[in-house]
């Protein structure tokens, strides 16, 4: 039987990690990051990675870098024939990619030399794309930089946010890894280098990049909300005070405004002028030390004072 170290940590990889249990492989252990506080009362919280794996009974390792010898010999110990990593969050060093009989392989939610790097659900949404995927590639010292194996594509629906997306490639993921493996361990695959020249990057989001930009596109605000949701959040200010938009639609502007401008406002939301003639109505929302809310209860309560001409973002 094959055994297999698995590395990952978010709730992208639990279905990774299902699929391999599932499939007959032996998974003698799995690594992933250290609990981390969470939430405003800073509970120490395990990754769901962790919490799956000690319910199937599966040693666990938690490394706060992985490149430190004793961290690197406790994982070299286990003597896998396979390594597979599923949004790890750390790049392996040589010595541990070198070890494994069949080398060490990473599941990667984009079709990859386009959107390397930690975040690429929410960039495929952000940059209006139409289609992404997954990815199975050899590992190397560089990030998502090695030969590919296989790849399947996933369509991005208008109505797609980053929650939606990431469900359906966590499938897509799992299910290819299923047709990866066999494959892999029988010698049956020709791992195909990236075009380098190609590579795009999406890198982790930084707060800055959170922050609705009105005199944008209606179309380029529409994508980076629900390409932030429903983590981390975009926002914008009113009032000096912070607003998270959680969800809104796009709507023809017939009363072209500076944008920002609030333009209409209606029972279930309010529409605001952006930089072309795309406004865009509001219609979920969450304001400063509140709970996120329909626009709809909002307008009834904190928002009622809000008036037609008033402006986002300032």
């Amino acid at each position: 039987m094959t055994k297999i170290v698995f590395m990952g940590t978010p709730d992208f990889s639990v279905p990774v990690l299902q699929q391999i249990i599932k499939d007959g492989y032996e998974v003698i252990g799995v690594v992933t990051q250290p609990d981390r506080p969470v939430g405003r009362k800073k509970l120490l919280t395990p990754p769901l990675v962790k919490v799956e794996a000690l319910k199937q009974g599966i040693p666990v390792y938690q490394p706060e870098k992985i490149r430190q010898e004793e961290e690197l010999a406790k994982i070299l110990s286990l003597n896998p024939d396979l390594i597979v990593t599923a949004a790890f969050g750390q790049i392996l060093p040589n010595k541990l990619l070198e070890a494994p009989k069949y080398g060490c392989i990473n599941v990667h939610a984009s079709l990859l030399p386009e959107l390397r790097g930690g975040a690429p659900i929410h960039y495929a949404i952000i940059q209006g794309k139409k289609k992404t995927g997954v990815t199975i590639m050899y590992m190397v010292e560089k990030l998502d930089a090695g030969d590919i194996l296989t790849s399947v594509e996933v369509p991005i629906t208008e109505e797609d946010n980053v929650g939606t997306l990431h469900e359906k490639l966590s499938a897509a993921g799992s299910k290819l890894l299923s047709e990866t493996l066999p494959l892999l361990i029988e010698g049956r695959l020709t791992p195909k280098p990236q075009n380098n020249a190609e590579a795009t990057f999406a890198a982790n989001i930084k707060r800055e990049q959170e922050k609705i930009i009105w005199s944008n596109s209606g179309e380029e605000i529409y994508n980076h909300i629900r390409g932030l949701n429903p983590w981390p959040v975009a926002f914008t200010s009113m009032d000096g005070q912070v607003l998270k938009i959680w969800r809104a639609e796009k709507v023809t502007d017939l009363m072209k405004q500076e944008p920002g401008t609030i333009l209409k406002i209606e029972s279930d939301g309010f529409t605001v002028s952006t930089g072309n003639e795309t406004a865009i109505k509001i219609i979920e929302l969450q304001p400063s030390g509140k709970t996120k809310m329909m626009s709809e209860q909002f307008l009834r309560g904190a928002g009622s004072k809000i008036l037609i001409g008033s402006k986002l973002g300032e």
